[in-house]
């Protein structure tokens, strides 16, 4: 089972909790245990979800929306597509997961007994309209859903039926764009309406504000936003799209997403939108953050860091693959498989290359600004590799066919052959390796990205070193981060292996 950890001391723990392309995180509590589910966008299976039991250290359990009756995403779907910002609850003994999927079905509700799954096909939500949808029960049980905007209206959770019309409740401060990531809380006396503001970008926000009733009217709090580090010199960045829960002590903590952008002007953050975690108190009935570092005070309550390590190779012994692998879309079982060739990973190639959006992929999703990544592939008669990729349009992949090991780069409209060497005979180890810049003027991009193969006897082999903004969302726009993965382009590609190895913690 994977694991996600993070660095500690005695004293202190690390942020992100979850590194890497794990934005738009939502976390519930049940019992001793926290769950949490993040967006997936274009990716399936969609949705992943994460145990903890300290709030620090994350698990992944598994990904909510691992069927096709459950995630529909056509060929076409554009990157940065398909599942937006789930909001996951534990209401009357189950847990509830409402999601949109803006490429085609809209709003949708699952449930589950277990979080680990199986999640239920989804229960459609044709009168709840707009992104980011929430879910809050009051005292008697209506349940509302709150949607970017920020609109409420009710709804039946059991058969997707919404009543009445949907309502206008806050849309933050005065002229701020993109109101959006609602929450609603009943907290002591009040009704606390929690919303990301400002975009998803440089300028993002947390504001709040309250009410008596979950329909409103709401105060807005004085002090909004109540975190932000926009304007800030600050290694973490685009802070927003929280969500509170209460520690095992009965303190007040909220998980949110950021980025650490990386080089010179204007920085670029290359893996993604990651989730952090920060404390709160409360003054005066409002919650007021605390500060939020790469690093900060562990929690007053006991730790409990995995008994294991994570593995870094994946000899693909299994029947099915571990929840942390992703593709493009879709996994047809009949293109993807364990089962073809015993210990290894089989891809049958659908796309012709990894502009296309059918391309046939595996990969999971860059961690750490610095790592390696190593696997070990026999084309055959066929053609495929390793990739280091944001989206159709940028990508990095060292592949090999017929003899020969090439690095490709596609940025934009640029998409050429950037260097390649006769491979050597037999399965050829492909590498990739990222590492951080050293930042000497504005212009320096965030790292670099090495490519290249392995001969039988270990040396690597380079053949090229590429400037990493290119694969950044500063960049190429969207909302993902970067994933380093298998793919195949002509015939059928067998991966023994695959090792990632973080070069740093």
């Amino acid at each position: 089972m994977r694991v996600t950890s993070v660095s500690e001391t005695d004293h202190t723990v690390s942020n992100p909790v979850i590194p890497g392309f794990h934005p738009d995180p939502s976390v519930c509590r049940a019992g001793d245990d926290y769950y949490l589910a993040c967006s997936s966008f274009e990716y399936f299976p969609g949705v992943p979800l994460f145990h903890s039991r300290d709030l620090v250290h994350w698990t992944q359990i598994g990904n909510a929306l691992d069927r096709p009756s459950q995630l529909r995403l056509p060929p076409d779907a554009a990157s940065s597509g398909g599942i937006y910002a789930p909001t996951l609850r534990h209401h009357d003994g189950r847990f509830w997961l409402i999601v949109t999927n803006v490429s085609g079905d809209g709003n949708l509700l699952f449930t589950a007994t277990d979080p680990a799954g199986p999640w239920s096909d989804p229960i459609r939500l044709p009168g709840v309209h707009g992104i980011d949808p929430d879910l809050a029960w009051d005292d008697d049980g209506t349940c509302w859903c709150t949607t970017a905007g920020v609109g409420q209206i009710g709804l039946d959770p059991h058969t997707g039926e919404t009543s009445g019309t949907r309502r206008q409740l806050w849309s933050g401060a005065p002229g701020a764009k993109a109101p959006e990531a609602p929450h609603l809380y009943h907290i002591g006396d009040h009704w606390y309406l929690l919303i990301a503001e400002g975009g998803t970008e440089r300028g993002h926000g947390v504001s709040i504000a309250r009410g008596t009733s979950p329909t409103g009217p709401f105060e807005p709090c004085p002090d909004n936003p109540i975190l932000s580090h926009r304007g800030r010199d600050h290694p973490i960045q685009n802070t927003g799209h929280a969500d509170l829960v209460q520690g095992p002590d009965g303190s007040w903590w909220m998980v949110l997403l950021g980025v650490r952008p990386g080089g010179g002007t204007p920085g670029w953050h290359v893996l993604g939108r990651e989730t952090y975690l920060v404390p709160v108190e409360w003054a005066d009935g409002w919650p007021v953050v605390g500060e939020l570092s790469t690093t900060m005070p562990a929690p007053p309550w006991p730790l409990h860091p995995p008994a294991v390590l994570p593995e870094t190779r994946d000899d693909f012994d299994a029947a099915e693959l571990a929840p942390h692998w992703i593709s493009l879309r879709r996994r047809p079982p009949e293109d993807v498989t364990t089962k073809e060739r015993p210990g290894s990973l089989t891809l049958r190639a659908r796309g012709e290359s990894l502009d296309d959006a059918e391309v046939t992929f595996v990969g999971r999703r860059q961690q750490h600004a610095s790592c390696r990544v190593r696997t070990l592939v026999d084309v055959a008669e066929g053609q495929g590799g390793l990739a280091v990729r944001l989206d159709e349009r940028h990508h990095y992949s060292v592949e090999t066919s017929a003899g020969e090991v090439r690095v490709r780069a596609r940025i934009g409209p640029l998409n050429t052959v950037v260097a390649s060497r006769p491979a050597p005979a037999g399965p050829v180890v492909l590498r990739a390796e990222t590492v951080p810049a050293t930042v000497n003027d504005p212009r320096t991009g965030p790292d670099l990205v090495s490519l290249g193969y392995e001969e039988p006897d270990g040396t690597y082999v380079e053949l090229a070193s590429l400037d990493g903004r290119y694969l950044s969302t500063e960049v190429a726009g969207g909302f993902t981060g970067r994933v380093f993965g298998m793919f195949a382009s002509a015939a059928s590609v067998h991966f023994d292996w695959f090792d990632y190895e973080p070069l740093e913690s």
